[in-house]
């Protein structure tokens, strides 16, 4: 039986991601102050409901155009998921409704963005039994909810991902420095029982901030988690695809030796020791 526990790259157990969604017309606003601070996040878009000609004046509920939502997250180091395209409160229709949904969303997401898409994120944060089993149809493999958590597990299940909280929560900043301040002796590894590694996933609507004028908090949150080189700052397809590389190494039975079949490097701890096992490569360790 092997006692390895899961690590991030670089050797860090913390991770950052935001979620924001309905590709508003602030989006832009919000990314330059993400960039600015080395944050890394989701947008999930309706494209159903994206505007037909640009918004010449700042509207709360403006959305981008097809063409502005290429221009803002095609080269930006972002990611973009599904959010339905009509955002629709899914529980509410029968299965037919919520497949077309889903599916034209996606569809049109990737033809758009010239990529596999295979994230998502509630629309209005509602879903039942029967949307679980329809994403699982439609290929989608994560999806977030607006449950908010305050604490900074991993999902148990990424098709009712839970973030940590709304950007307007009063305990964000509280719980930022909380997460910052989190230490974990590496040489203790007994500590990494119950997961080890943490992430925060804060998640909004960037119109929120022009309602609100309050874009200073994601100043403050920036300045708290931004530029730490423990801190992986990652959008959720990325946290995502890293978690089942790692779940996907296989093991000798005597753990002396584990290979990685995917595409991914993967960074472990073992009994206190750390070493990374490279993509599709097999490292033979020491006992």
């Amino acid at each position: 039986m092997t006692t390895a526990y899961m690590m991030f790259p670089g050797f860090r157990y913390k991770a950052v991601t935001l979620s924001y969604d309905d590709g508003m017309m602030f989006d832009p606003q919000l990314i330059e102050r993400m960039d600015k601070y080395g944050l890394k996040g989701t947008f999930n878009l309706n494209s159903g409901q994206m505007a037909e000609k640009p918004y010449q004046e700042e509207y709360l509920h403006g959305r981008l155009t097809a063409e502005q939502c290429v221009e803002t997250y095609q080269n930006s180091g972002h990611e973009v998921a599904v959010h339905g395209y009509k955002h629709l409160s899914l529980p509410a229709y029968d299965t037919a409704t919520k497949m077309n949904d889903v599916l034209f969303d996606r569809r049109t997401l990737e033809q758009m963005f010239g990529r596999v898409i295979k994230g998502m994120a509630y629309a209005y944060g509602t879903y039942d039994d029967d949307t679980l089993d329809v994403l699982k149809k439609c290929g989608i493999v994560y999806s977030r909810t607006i449950n908010d958590t305050h604490n900074f597990e991993l999902p148990k299940d990424w098709l009712k991902m839970h973030p940590t909280c709304h950007h307007n929560d009063e305990k964000l900043l509280e719980l930022a420095q909380k997460f910052v301040d989190m230490e974990v002796d590496y040489e203790c590894w007994w500590s990494w029982f119950n997961q080890s590694v943490k992430w925060f996933c804060l998640w909004g609507h960037s119109s929120e901030f022009f309602r609100d004028q309050n874009w200073d908090i994601i100043d403050k949150f920036g300045q708290i988690v931004g530029g730490r080189e423990d801190i992986w700052h990652v959008t959720t397809g990325e946290l995502y695809a890293y978690v089942q590389a790692f779940q996907s190494l296989e093991w000798s039975v005597e753990g002396k030796a584990v290979h990685n079949p995917s595409s991914i490097d993967v960074y472990v701890t073992y009994e206190g020791k750390k070493f990374v096992v490279p993509a599709g490569q097999t490292v033979q360790r020491e006992l």
